[in-house]
Formats: C-alpha cells, structure tokens, sequence
C-alpha cells in the first residue's frame, strides 16, 4: 500500500476530488497548509502598505491506495491540479507498512 500526499492551489481541489472519485478513490484527507518552495511567497498591499506574504496558502491532500494504483492516482493529481505555472504543488509517495479500521478491526487492503 501507498499513501498519495499532494499539496496543490486551493481552486483545483474540486477538480482533483472529482478526478479522483472518477478514478475509484473512496476516501481522502482533505487539510489546509501553508508553505513555499521555489514560489518564495510574494507581496501584497494592505491599507496602502506592502508587506510580503512568506507562506503561500495550500491545500494537501492524502489517499491512501493499493500499489497497483499508485501511478493511475499520481497521473490523475498530474494532469488534474497541473496549470504550469510556479506553484502548482508537489505530489509524495509514501509506503505504508499497515493500516487498521479501528471499527472492524480490518487490516491492510481491506482497512482501505
């Protein structure tokens, strides 16, 4: 099993969701982040005065997935959330040893 994280622009959410229920995902983790990569935030204007803005805000989301859909679900996100400007996010692929439904008590594929 693999955990998907992908941290993408806030307005491609609703995309990406839909994209990947298309795709047979039934679950997702959904949090609000803040951070900066090359972007290195930027400047706004407030009241007439300009501060810079260092953590841009973004939206992570975590699916967790069989290792036979990994890349279905990673080319998904690619193509979904991809505008191809700087900014567009970063997609992590993690594996995942176990996981447990704490109400059955299932483990594995089956937990998912």
């Amino acid at each position: 099993m693999k955990k998907v994280e992908a941290i993408l622009r806030h307005f491609k959410l609703e995309d990406v969701k839909n994209a990947l229920s298309g795709k047979g995902v039934h679950g997702m983790t959904v949090t609000e982040v803040r951070g900066f990569g090359r972007q290195k935030g930027h400047t706004e204007t407030y009241r007439g005065a300009e501060y810079e803005v260092d953590f841009v805000p973004k939206i992570k989301i975590e699916v967790v997935v069989g290792d036979r859909d990994v890349s279905a679900v990673v080319d998904t996100i690619l193509q979904t959330a991809r505008t191809g400007q700087v900014g567009d996010g970063k997609i992590f692929v993690h594996d995942l040893s176990n996981v447990v439904r704490i109400r059955t008590g299932e483990t594995a594929e089956a937990a998912v």
